[in-house]
This record gives C-alpha cells, sequence and structure tokens, in this order.
C-alpha cells in the first residue's frame, strides 16, 4: 500500500474536525441534505446487522454500504466511526485505483502521502482480503495505519495477515467497480473520483 509518511501539524489536524463539502459540486451537495423523515426511509431501508457498525459510502454512480468488524479489528473501527463522524472522508479521493486490485482513498492530500498523525497498532487478523474487503493502508511499519484504506476489487490472499481487515462491502459493490481507474504500477488517478460523503448507518 501507499506509504503515509506526511504528517498534519496540530493546526491542520483540528481543521480535519469538521465536515469537508467544499470541494463537492452544487449537485453532490444536494444529495447530502434529506429531510428527518426521508432520513429514516433510508435508514431502515438498510439491512445490516449492526447499524452503529456500518457505513454509508456515497460515490458518484451510487450508494455503498460497509459492515465493519468491531471484534476483529476494535481500534480501528472506533477510529473510523470518529473520523466519519467528523466528516474526514467527505470529498476526499480515490488516488490510488488499480484494475483488478484495489481502490484506495483516506488521504487528505489525495496523493496518498497523508494521514492525521494518529497511528494505529495493526489488529491483524483471520478475515481473509476478497472481493469487497475493506482494509487498512500502511506504511511498512505494521503499526502505521492512520486514516488511509482500500476495497478490494477482487480475492488478494496475498495480503491476508499483513494488513488489518476491519470489514466489507454487503452492498453496492457495483458502484465501487465504477470508480475511476489509475495509470502505471502504482495505480495513481488523473482527475480521481472522489467519496461524496461517508455516514455511520445509525446516525442517518
Amino acid at each position: 500500500m501507499a506509504k503515509e509518511t506526511k504528517m498534519l501539524k496540530n493546526d491542520e489536524a483540528k481543521k480535519l474536525s469538521k465536515p469537508s463539502t467544499k470541494s463537492l459540486k452544487a449537485n453532490e451537495t444536494k444529495k447530502l441534505s434529506v429531510s428527518k423523515t426521508r432520513a429514516k426511509k433510508i435508514k431502515h431501508s438498510y439491512k445490516v446487522k449492526d447499524a452503529e457498525n456500518a457505513l454509508l459510502l456515497k460515490l458518484k454512480d451510487g450508494d455503498v454500504v460497509i459492515e465493519m468488524y468491531p471484534n476483529d479489528a476494535p481500534n480501528h473501527v472506533a477510529r473510523i466511526k470518529e473520523l466519519v463522524r467528523a466528516g474526514f472522508y467527505n470529498g476526499l479521493k480515490f488516488h490510488r485505483v488499480i484494475d483488478g486490485f484495489m481502490a484506495q482513498t483516506g488521504c487528505p492530500y489525495g496523493n496518498g502521502t497523508g494521514g492525521t498523525g494518529h497511528k494505529l497498532k495493526a489488529e491483524f487478523n483471520r478475515n481473509p482480503h476478497k472481493r469487497g474487503t475493506v482494509s487498512m493502508a500502511r506504511a511498512m511499519n505494521p503499526d502505521s495505519g492512520d486514516s488511509q484504506f482500500f476495497i478490494c476489487f477482487a480475492d488478494c490472499p496475498w495480503l491476508d495477515g499483513q494488513y488489518t481487515v476491519w470489514g466489507e462491502v454487503t452492498s453496492g459493490m457495483e458502484f465501487v467497480d465504477l470508480i475511476k481507474r489509475g495509470e502505471g504500477q502504482n495505480g495513481a488517478v488523473y482527475d480521481p473520483d472522489e467519496i461524496i460523503s461517508m455516514s455511520v448507518i445509525a446516525d442517518l
């Protein structure tokens, strides 16, 4: 996975606690606000095991549901939810996307070099890296996961036990498949797709 080497300064990190929607187009920001009645219907329309540990990822082509593994990666799940609720992921780019492999996002700089500066101790588990798996990106140090994560397009067994698997896509994988691919061996994307928004389904 791409290295996360550039840390944010304290004043920069504070800014991350606010939802970042300024980079979204007008037609995309409209999707972020719905009435309470509509939101309640939306919440109950997602058939998830635990709404507190499930995410709604909005992409340009449709909605993606990610169910998380709080028992297998409790610290990662807690941190992801904290960042989601702070609006950290809204508008971030899928900066590294390799066809047949995975789509990576979560860098505030949009190039794979950044994070929040809050490193997580690895929680490697027995969950396999298969199509739809959501796992934490990291640098060479196993305990260097921060905010970046990736979604597997296909089975990637060589990653098993090397990266922290914290969830899986249970609905909308067809929309993940439509994320714009990158070029070259590293999968860097020109004019990449963005996360419109991420929400904890219990909060809808």
